[in-house]
């Protein structure tokens, strides 16, 4: 049966195919500068195309790693294993990452978007101009040293370059260190009271004598206790979003 349904949906194809003359998705419009331009089923298809990149594009371009390895450093630091679980947290710091770069979209959108649709700008002029905001905003958070070491490890000279001329190759990877790096340094900041905590537990303990109680389930309550009197999730929150705008 599976046969005969595969069999039956490939003559269907064929025949839909032999039916439609040419491919439309690959005409070509001369303009009148002459310059060509494709049409836009194949700017569609291309568009669809470039859309599955789009979570690699969310990890390298935007402000969710630094997000994401924060609230996780932040769940080891509390020791509640699975709590809140990987959906929250990916969740959470999706919503973070729009809010954050709600500004860097807008320009993106009304500089290149907005006049691409409009028809009053090329399509390889459009995406020039979305991207820079986007290197402006890395360029931002990105540090010189690894701008220096991926410019040297792959012979660009990135001295010389404005925002707009800085190769994707070498400003990504260093974006990406870069977070990587602030995301483990605001980990650290997070690690301290947690730590202290488990230290005066764990003397408390041994003074006492019980070797045989784990600190860390003593040690629990006492965390989210603090966490909560503190209003922790406001803290890192803040510290998060306003950690971009320095």
């Amino acid at each position: 049966m599976r046969r005969g349904l595969f069999f039956l949906i490939l003559f269907f194809s064929s025949t839909l195919a032999l039916a439609e003359p040419g491919l439309k998705a690959l005409n070509l419009t001369t303009n009148p500068d002459g310059s060509q331009s494709y049409s836009l089923s194949l700017q569609v298809l291309v568009l669809m195309t470039l859309m599955s990149f789009l979570p690699a594009m969310l990890l390298a371009m935007t402000s969710f790693t630094r997000i994401i390895i924060v609230l996780a450093l932040l769940r080891q630091a509390m020791g509640t294993m699975s709590t809140p679980t990987n959906q929250i947290l990916i969740g959470l710091a999706l919503f973070l990452t729009f809010f954050i770069m709600t500004p860097v979209i807008d320009k993106s959108y009304s500089t290149a978007v907005k006049p691409y649709i409009d028809e009053t700008m090329p399509a390889a002029e459009a995406l020039d101009k979305a991207l820079l905001p986007f290197r402006q905003f890395m360029m931002d958070q990105v540090r010189e040293t690894d701008v220096a070491l991926f410019s040297d490890l792959s012979g660009e000279d990135v001295g010389q370059y404005t925002v707009s001329d800085v190769p994707m190759s070498v400003l990504m990877p260093a974006f990406i260190t870069s977070e990587l790096k602030t995301a483990f340094q605001i980990g650290f900041m997070i690690f301290i009271p947690f730590l202290i905590i488990d230290l005066v537990v764990a003397s408390v303990l041994m003074a006492m004598g019980m070797m045989m109680l784990s600190p860390l389930i003593v040690s629990l309550p006492f965390k989210i206790m603090l966490f909560v009197m503190v209003d922790g999730w406001v803290l890192i929150v803040g510290t998060l979003a306003s950690s971009f705008y320095v």
